[in-house]
C-alpha cells in the first residue's frame, strides 16, 4: 500500500494558514432540536469523532435528520430520505431503478457526492453493518433497517477513514436507533397515487420499559409497496426518428429475426392467427414493446424485529445489546426471454420448420408464448451486538463490543430457457411430434408456433443462493488527558478487529452456460482487518480577541489487512470560533476503500472476446512508428498476423487489487448573526481526489495503449495484463479483470440555512440546503481521455447535475402542525446525446410535498400528506434507463397521497 503523498506537517501548515469551518446543519427543520439538546448536555458524541464534545457543530459538515422529520416526510424507506439530500448524486438503488442495481436486484443504498455506493460508509449506532443482498455484495442494503426504529440519521459529508476505517471516502451515514422508551406506540400508514395504483402501507408496533436498573425496547415493523406497471407511465420506449419521437422497441422480436445464407435479414410471422410459414424482410416495425412487461415501481415486502436493551451491572458498568432481524421479499417483472443471444441457433434449409429454403441463423426469438419472466429475491439479515460500557476517574469512558451480522438470500428468475434443451427440440433425430413425447419438437420461426409442451420442456426457474457475514470486535476509550491554559485536551483511542466474508452460488445451469443468461461463476472470499486509532482535540486559544476558541483536531488510524498489507490514514483540522456568532473550520484527511469481495474473488473465467492485436502486421508499418518499434522490442516475430478477430480473455475478480486512496479537504464557515435570533447560515467547500480507483479495462484497450506508448512505458505493458507466446508471438494471456487504474476528482460547495422564529403565533422553522457540483473529472486509466461528469446526466449511472437543493417550511401551533417542502434537481446535459437531438438536455425539475398533522390528544394523532403535489412528469432524455427517463433521478409515480395514524399508551 502506498505512502501518503502529503506529510502531516504540510497539511497542518495549510490548515493553519487557510482556517476553515463546516457545519452541523439539520436537513429538515426539527433536526435543530438535536443541536439544542447537545447544547444542554455536558458532552455528546456525534458522527465524525470519538471524542465527546460540548458542541455538535465541532466535528465537520454534518446533516441531521431526526425522528420528527422522518415522520413528516411520510417515507417508509430510508433511501427515500437519503436520496433527497442535495449531497446525494449518481446512482443508488431503489424500487424504481431495481433493474439497474449493481448491488443486487431489490437492494437500496445511498451515494454521497455521486462517488459510488461503496464509497459511503453506513453505520448503525456507530458500528458497521453487514453488506446486504443475495450474496457477495458490495454495500449495505438499507432495507434491513426499519424506519420506525430510527431516532435520527447523521450524515457526515467528509472523508473519515482516520476515524472509522475503510470505505468512508465520500462520507458516513450513521443511523441511530431509539433506545429508551416507556409504554407502547402503534403507527399505521397507507398511501397510493391519485391514479389509484402504487399502493404502499406500513405498520409498526414499539414498546419499552426503563428504570434505574436499565431499559428494554422492542419493535415489530412491516411494510409493503405494490407494483406499478411501466406502460402506465411510459406506453413504449421512445427514440428520435426523422426529428420526432416514435416507439422504437427491441429488435428481439416475437416472430423471430433471422439472417439467411444470402445475407438477407428476415422476420417471421407475428400474427397469432396468421400463416406460420410467413416471413418478410425485417424492419423496425417488427420490434417488440417491452414496457407492458416491466414495472415502473417494483413490489417489495419487509418484516423486521428488533430489540435494544441495557442493564446496570454496577455503579459505573453497563451491559448493552442490540438484536435485529429483517426479512425482505422483492420481485421484478421482466420481458420474456429471447433465445439466440447467448448461443447461436442454426437451422438448416431442409429443416421441417424452415420455410425459407436457405440455411439461417436465428438471431433473436422472444419467447412471448411463455409470458413475462419474474425475478425474485428473498433475504434474511441478522445482526447482534453485545457489549460493556463504563466510566472511571474524572470523565473517562470506555466501551467494548462484539458485532455479528449475517445476510443470506435466494434469488432467481422464472421462464428461463435451457439452451441444451432448445437444441434438442430442433434435433429431428432426438425430438418427436408424437403426443407425450419425451423431447417434443419445436418450431421457433413465427409467433404462436411454440407449443405448451415445448415450453414446459425448455423452461425452468433458476435459483441462486448466497450471503454476507461480518464479525468484529471494537474497544474504545475516551476522556480528557490534561488541562492547558485554553482548556482540557480531549483524547480517544481504540482498536477494531473485523472479518468480512461474501459468497454467491449461481444456479448450476447458469454456471455451466446452459441457462439462457449471462454465465456466472461461484464467488467465495473473505478478508480480515486489524486496526487501531488515536484522536486528539487540543484547545489552543480561549476567550481572546478574534479567538473565542481555537481547537486543533488530529486523528490517525493504522490498518493491517491480511490481503493488502498495512496503511496509515490521518486527519487534521482547525475549529476556530472567531466570535460567538461566527466560526471557521477546515479539515484535511486521507481515506481509502478496500476492494470488495466480488472485485477480489468474482469467479474468474475465460472467453474469446473480439479484440484487435496492434502487432498484427507490425513489420509492414513504417520503421519509425511507435507500434513497429514496440512490437519489435517485445519480440513479436516478423510477419506476425493475428489469426481471427478474437483473443482468449480472462475476466472476473482480481485478488491482486489494492485499496483505493483518497484525499479530502473541506473548508467553510458557520454564522449565527445576533440581529436574527434563531438564524444559522453555513457555507462549505469540499474537494475529494481519488487515486488507484478500481476499474475494468477491455483487453483491446490495454493492448492499444501499451503498443502506442513509446518504449512500452505504459503500465498496461506489464505481464499481469498480457503475455505472448515467445515462438509464435500470439497473445496467450490477456486480462480484462479489474485493476487500480482510474482517478477521480470531485469538488463543490454546500450552502445551508436554518431559521427558527415565531410567525403570527406559530412556531416556524425554515430550512434550506443547497449543493453545487463544481467538477467531477474521471480518468479511466493512464493516458485515457478525461470525462467530465459535472452538469451531465448519464445512461445507467444517474445524474450529476450541478445544482441540487432541498427546502422546507414547518409550522406548529397547539394541536396543528404542517410542512411544505421542495426538492430541486437542476438541469443537465445527456452525456451520450449529440447537441440538438431530442432529449439531449434535461430541464430542471422541482417536486413539491405537503403534510398536515393534527394531534387529537396526547396519545393520538393523524397525518395527511401529498408528494409531488403538482404531478410533475419526469423529463425525456435520450440515454434513458427505463420509462424514457433517468430512473435513478426522477419520480415515476406522480402525485400521490398518504395518511398516517399514531397511537401511544
Amino acid at each position: 500500500m502506498h505512502s501518503q503523498r502529503h506529510p502531516l506537517a504540510v497539511a497542518i501548515g495549510v490548515l493553519l494558514c487557510v482556517s476553515a469551518a463546516n457545519h452541523a446543519q439539520a436537513q429538515e427543520a426539527t433536526a435543530q432540536s438535536t443541536a439544542e439538546q447537545a447544547k444542554t448536555m455536558d458532552t455528546v458524541t456525534v458522527t465524525g469523532s470519538h471524542i465527546k464534545r460540548a458542541q455538535i457543530s465541532g466535528v465537520g459538515p454534518v446533516t441531521v435528520v431526526d425522528a420528527e422529520t422522518i415522520e413528516r416526510s411520510g417515507a417508509t424507506t430510508i433511501e427515500t430520505l437519503l436520496q433527497r439530500l442535495p449531497a446525494s448524486a449518481g446512482f443508488a438503488g431503489n424500487q424504481t431503478n431495481a433493474y439497474w442495481a449493481n448491488n443486487g436486484y431489490g437492494t437500496t443504498q445511498v451515494n454521497l457526492r455521486g462517488l459510488g455506493i461503496n464509497r459511503t460508509l453506513v453505520l448503525l449506532n456507530g458500528r458497521r453493518i453487514v453488506n446486504g443482498g443475495t450474496g457477495a455484495n458490495a454495500s449495505v442494503d438499507l432495507n434491513v433497517i426499519p424506519v420506525a426504529m430510527i431516532d435520527r440519521i447523521e450524515v457526515l459529508k467528509d472523508g473519515a477513514s482516520a476515524i472509522y476505517g475503510a470505505d468512508a471516502v465520500a462520507g458516513v451515514v450513521n443511523i441511530i436507533t431509539k433506545k429508551e422508551f416507556d409504554g407502547a406506540q402503534l403507527n399505521a400508514r397507507y398511501g397510493e397515487t391519485f391514479g389509484g395504483d402504487g399502493a404502499d402501507y406500513a405498520f409498526d408496533l414499539s414498546w419499552g420499559t426503563s428504570s434505574d436498573r436499565g431499559s428494554l425496547m422492542g419493535s415489530v415493523s412491516y411494510s409493503e409497496s405494490q407494483a406499478v406497471n411501466m406502460a402506465s407511465r411510459a406506453p413504449c420506449g421512445l427514440g428520435e426518428v426523422d426529428g420526432r419521437l416514435e416507439c422504437v422497441g427491441s429488435s428481439a422480436t416475437i416472430g423471430g429475426r433471422a439472417r439467411l445464407a444470402d445475407g438477407t435479414t428476415v422476420n417471421f410471422n407475428q400474427d397469432p392467427n396468421g400463416d406460420g410459414d410467413f416471413y418478410e424482410p425485417y424492419s423496425s416495425i417488427h420490434n417488440y414493446n417491452g414496457n407492458p412487461s416491466l414495472n415502473a415501481v417494483n413490489p417489495i415486502k419487509r418484516l423486521s424485529f428488533s430489540a435494544f436493551g441495557d442493564m446496570v451491572l454496577a455503579e459505573d458498568l453497563n451491559l448493552f445489546t442490540e438484536l435485529m432481524f429483517t426479512n425482505r421479499r422483492s420481485n421484478q417483472l421482466a420481458t420474456p426471454g429471447a433465445i439466440g443471444q447467448y448461443r447461436p441457433i442454426n437451422i438448416a434449409a431442409d429443416h421441417p420448420t424452415n420455410p425459407t429454403g436457405q440455411n439461417l441463423v436465428l438471431q433473436r426469438k422472444r419467447l412471448e408464448e411463455a409470458g413475462p419472466r419474474e425475478f425474485y429475491q428473498e433475504t434474511d439479515t441478522f445482526r447482534a451486538v453485545l457489549g460493556l460500557e463504563g466510566r472511571f476517574g474524572m470523565g473517562w469512558e470506555w466501551n467494548a463490543a462484539i458485532n455479528w451480522g449475517r445476510n443470506t438470500g435466494d434469488d432467481g428468475s422464472t421462464n428461463v430457457a435451457n439452451l441444451d434443451r432448445v437444441d434438442q427440440t430442433l434435433n429431428t433425430a432426438l425430438c418427436s411430434n408424437a403426443p407425450g413425447a419425451a423431447i417434443p419438437c419445436a418450431d421457433y420461426l413465427g409467433y404462436g408456433d411454440v407449443s405448451p409442451e415445448v415450453l414446459d420442456y425448455i423452461l425452468f426457474t433458476t435459483r441462486d443462493t448466497g450471503g454476507n457475514e461480518q464479525r468484529s470486535f471494537t474497544a474504545n476509550l475516551s476522556g480528557q488527558l490534561f488541562e492547558m491554559p485554553a482548556g482540557w485536551v480531549g483524547f480517544a483511542t481504540g482498536v477494531e478487529a473485523r472479518k468480512d466474508r461474501g459468497w454467491r452460488d449461481p444456479d448450476q445451469l447458469t454456471q455451466m452456460g446452459i441457462a439462457n443468461s449471462n454465465a456466472q461463476q461461484r464467488i467465495d472470499g473473505e478478508y480480515t482487518a486489524k486496526e487501531a486509532f488515536v484522536e486528539f482535540a487540543v484547545p489552543l486559544l480561549q476567550g481572546m480577541a478574534l479567538a473565542d476558541s481555537l481547537t486543533f483536531n488530529a486523528a490517525a488510524r493504522y490498518s493491517d489487512y491480511d490481503l493488502f498489507g498495512n496503511d496509515v490514514n490521518y486527519k487534521v483540522g482547525l475549529d476556530w470560533q472567531v466570535v460567538p456568532s461566527f466560526k471557521l473550520r477546515g479539515i484535511y484527511s486521507t481515506a481509502f476503500r478496500v476492494p470488495n469481495v466480488p472485485e477480489l474473488f468474482g469467479g474468474v473465467s475465460e472467453g474469446n472476446l473480439t479484440t484487435a492485436d496492434p502487432c498484427s502486421g507490425w513489420s509492414s508499418q513504417p520503421a519509425s512508428s511507435t507500434v513497429y518499434q514496440n512490437c519489435q522490442a517485445y519480440g513479436v516475430p516478423v510477419g506476425y498476423t493475428q489469426l481471427g478477430n478474437t483473443i482468449l480473455t480472462t475476466t472476473g475478480g482480481n485478488v491482486d487489487l489494492e485499496p483505493e486512496d483518497a484525499e479530502t479537504f473541506t473548508v467553510g464557515a458557520v454564522w449565527t448573526p445576533a440581529f436574527a435570533k434563531g438564524l444559522t447560515l453555513t457555507l462549505d467547500y469540499y474537494d475529494i481526489k481519488i487515486d488507484n480507483a478500481i476499474r475494468s479495462v477491455a483487453g483491446s484497450t490495454k493492448l492499444s495503449l501499451c503498443y502506442n506508448t513509446p518504449d512500452l512505458a505504459h503500465p498496461f505493458c506489464g505481464s499481469e495484463h498480457f503475455t505472448r507466446n515467445p515462438v509464435t508471438g500470439e497473445v496467450d494471456f490477456l486480462s480484462a479483470q479489474p485493476v487500480n487504474t482510474a482517478s477521480e476528482r470531485v469538488s463543490g460547495i454546500d450552502l445551508g440555512m436554518l431559521y427558527e422564529l415565531q410567525m403570527a403565533g406559530w412556531d416556524t422553522i425554515i430550512n434550506f440546503d443547497l449543493s453545487y457540483l463544481d467538477r467531477y473529472d474521471f480518468v479511466p486509466y493512464p493516458g485515457g481521455e478525461e470525462i467530465d461528469y459535472a452538469g451531465k446526466i448519464t445512461g445507467g449511472q444517474g445524474s450529476y447535475t450541478q445544482w441540487r437543493a432541498f427546502a422546507s417550511l414547518t409550522m406548529a401551533r397547539d394541536a396543528w402542525s404542517g410542512s411544505y417542502s421542495l426538492q430541486y434537481i437542476g438541469s443537465a446535459d445527456d452525456i451520450n446525446a449529440a447537441p440538438g437531438d431530442i432529449g439531449d438536455h434535461a430541464p430542471s425539475v422541482t417536486y413539491h410535498n405537503v403534510q398536515l398533522k393534527y394531534a387529537v390528544s396526547d396519545a393520538f394523532d393523524v397525518s395527511l400528506g401529498i408528494d409531488n403535489l403538482w404531478d410533475k412528469d419526469p423529463p425525456f432524455i435520450q440515454s434513458y434507463t427505463d420509462a424514457n427517463t433517468d430512473t435513478m433521478t426522477y419520480d415515476l409515480l406522480g402525485r400521490r397521497w398518504y395518511a398516517r395514524i399514531g397511537y401511544r399508551w
